[in-house]
């Protein structure tokens, strides 16, 4: 069979007409861009808002939390001798609107741009955002023929918490506008911002004649998102229109002109953004160490992910777009894709210190405090044990001397507490039993990955001894005897001899050729394995350390990848399982008990990559077959979020993708696997 080679996989995402036949398809992909603060606007390729999440303007007043949306979106009308052309595109309880059967063609490299043919008229709109800064700005290029013509452009202006709809006449917005700024506030909210024109005339809509079919222009109410509409969502939603900007294009001219959105009351030049974010692009470009298409893309993908954070003054990785936040467990397992691949080494000590910073009782934050009243979260057992493995990749890929002296002077303390705590007994019933293997979890507690719980219904229990926490154990084990000096040294290594002995004993399922998912106790108090078929057991073979031969190793990617793999991510359940999910749909209690039950993830796809290289001998021809593996997660960069990867696809064909449309993970561990496995 044929290899593949991604090495010159495009700088920029082209869609054309094909692509957006209809309004359905339209909205199946989308952009992202973000701001590095946890702000971020998005919007579909056809320029509607599919989800209450959708905005030009979604801002982090508490970076990266306190997010609100204040710039839902931006129309535009067309005026000219043979009438209006309508370019504003969205569904809403009575009509729909489908101003992209104007657009002719859409880009994305560093920013999302549209351009539209209306006759002998072309309009290309460019949307940025300023990096560390609450501010977006919408550029346009117009070309007009030969006909005098009025550009008319409304935006859609709102101001509320992330993700919620609301009846913009409850938000208590109001307008003034002066020297081409209208200054925006919420009595409700408490919130001002402002929107400024680099030219045209304000013209305040209430003065528009009204009518029992419209009976306000100030407000624009009915507006559905369609895919939450699609998950059973509240999904109607309105917004404030006070004043329209009327541009006059005369026949014949090039015009430039542009609108900033911001908390701040700025001046900045709209098309200077613009070049910005290309050079801020390049300058990601310029870091990563192999001169390969895909691996550049991915490192422009990775950068909406790594956030500063204004609680700890360090940055920290944002879970997933558009509403998780940073975990410390998903921070840890995107880590060596996200900074290390990528080269960012500076964010990557950054990252490590602020956890560092907040280790208590041997514990790694799955939940940072926001303000300092607040109080981090500590329900989980898997992130302190990644954390080894960030801090041994870190040493593997940033070799200088400073690097290591870094890691021992700031970082080598918190590693001594966490293993102390761990061997000693921790909060969750964390503790290393007499096998000297980890166990942990009891009653309500999910303190691994597959944490759903509903109510009092513990989805996924897997109290007792996890098998990915106790091959991580034994790889931390195994980091703190490479790190630690004399005695202490001798004291990891034997201690870790003694995790080998238990973990092949008590987790090889010799009836199935694999590991068993979970160590748990019965009533008498004898060992009880979960033999169900998880993923988990992947990471007892890509580790740094490892205790299984390799026949084993083999055995257990064999397994996986007859039972559980997808082109699409790796299903958590095989579906021969009676339990098995085949679809992530429907009422979210009935999406959380999906969400571990048959759900394939695609951050585990890198898993599988890496393990299955490894147990072909590492061959460059385990290496090309890897590739074809990977190809169709590869071809996903061009649906959903282009240039992102999903936080979880179906478990059954045709393998939708699910929740989050870019996650970190994700992406992080297809940047991995291809830098580590195949490149």
């Amino acid at each position: 069979m044929s290899s593949v080679d991604f090495s010159a996989y495009q700088d920029k995402y082209n869609l054309g007409k094909g692509d957006f036949r209809n309004f359905s398809e339209g909205i199946e992909k989308e952009w992202l861009i973000s701001n590095g603060i946890g702000g971020y606007a998005n919007a579909t390729v056809i320029g509607s808002n599919s989800r209450s999440f959708s905005s030009l303007l979604n801002v982090s007043l508490n970076h990266p939390t306190d997010r609100y949306t204040l710039l839902a979106n931006i129309s535009e009308r067309i005026s000219d001798d043979t009438g209006i052309t309508n370019l504003a595109t969205y569904h809403s309880i009575s009509e729909t609107y489908e101003g992209f059967r104007y657009l002719s063609h859409f880009s994305f490299g560093s920013y999302p741009e549209y351009t539209y043919q209306i006759g002998d008229m072309i309009i290309r709109k460019s949307i940025g955002m300023v990096y560390g800064k609450n501010t977006s700005v919408i550029c346009y290029s117009v070309k007009n023929g030969c006909s005098n013509r009025k550009l008319y452009i409304t935006p859609y202006f709102t101001c509320k918490t992330l993700g919620e709809v609301a009846d913009p006449r409850a938000l208590g917005l109001h307008s003034d506008e002066k020297s081409g700024t209208i200054t925006i506030t919420s009595d409700v909210m408490n919130m001002k911002y402002f929107f400024r024109a680099s030219d045209g005339e304000f013209i305040d809509r209430s003065t528009y004649p009204i009518s029992m079919a419209e009976p306000t222009h100030i407000y624009l109410s009915g507006v559905l998102y369609d895919l939450d509409v699609r998950n059973g969502l509240n999904a109607c939603d309105g917004f404030y229109t006070p004043y329209d900007i009327c541009i006059d294009i005369n026949a014949g001219e090039d015009k430039f002109f542009y609108f900033v959105c911001s908390t701040e009351d700025v001046s900045c030049n709209g098309f200077d953004i613009l070049k910005s974010m290309d050079t801020r692009k390049k300058e990601l470009y310029d870091l990563v160490p192999k001169k390969d298409g895909l691996l550049k893309r991915l490192a422009y993908s990775a950068d909406n992910f790594i956030v500063e954070r204004e609680s700890t003054k360090c940055k920290t990785v944002l879970a997933g777009y558009p509403w998780f936040m940073d975990w410390g467990r998903d921070t840890m397992i995107a880590f060596t894709g996200l900074v290390l691949c990528t080269h960012r080494f500076e964010d990557a000590r950054s990252i490590l210190k602020s956890f560092a910073l907040y280790v208590k009782n041997g514990l790694l934050p799955n939940v940072f405090p926001n303000t300092d009243a607040d109080v981090p979260h500590y329900n989980t057992m898997d992130a302190s044990m990644w954390y080894f493995n960030a801090v041994h990749k870190y040493l593997e890929y940033d070799t200088g001397a400073s690097a290591r002296r870094f890691i021992m002077e700031e970082i080598y303390p918190a590693l001594v507490e966490i293993i102390d705590n761990y061997k000693k007994g921790t909060d969750f019933s964390i503790c290393m039993d007499e096998d000297c293997l980890i166990s942990g979890g009891s009653d309500l507690d999910q303190i691994t990955w597959m944490d759903v719980r509903v109510g009092d219904l513990v989805v996924t229990p897997r109290h007792g001894k996890p098998v990915e926490i106790n091959a991580l154990w034994y790889n931390a084990l195994k980091v703190m005897e490479e790190l630690s000096p004399g005695d202490k040294k001798t004291e990891y290594h034997e201690l870790a001899s003694k995790v080998k002995d238990s973990f092949i004993s008590k987790f090889w399922n010799s009836n199935e050729n694999c590991l068993y998912d979970v160590i748990g106790k019965k009533a008498d108090g004898s060992d009880d394995p979960d033999s169900s078929i998880r993923p988990n057991q992947l990471v007892a073979v890509i580790l740094p350390y490892t205790m299984l031969s390799a026949d084993m190793e083999k055995a257990i990617v064999d397994k996986v990848y007859k039972e559980l793999y997808t082109p699409l991510g790796i299903r958590t359940l095989p579906y021969h399982d009676e339990r098995y999910k085949s679809q992530y749909i429907g009422r979210l209690i009935d999406r959380d008990k999906a969400y571990h039950m048959g759900t394939s993830w695609g951050y585990i796809t890198g898993f599988f990559i890496s393990a299955y290289v490894k147990t072909h001998g590492n061959t460059q021809s385990a290496k090309e077959d890897a590739a074809l593996l990977l190809e169709p997660m590869i071809d996903h960069l061009n649906d959903g979020c282009l240039g992102g990867v999903a936080e979880i696809f179906d478990g059954s064909f045709p393998c939708t993708s699910r929740g989050c449309f870019s996650q970190a993970w994700s992406v992080a561990e297809l940047i991995r696997c291809y830098y580590e496995n195949i490149i």
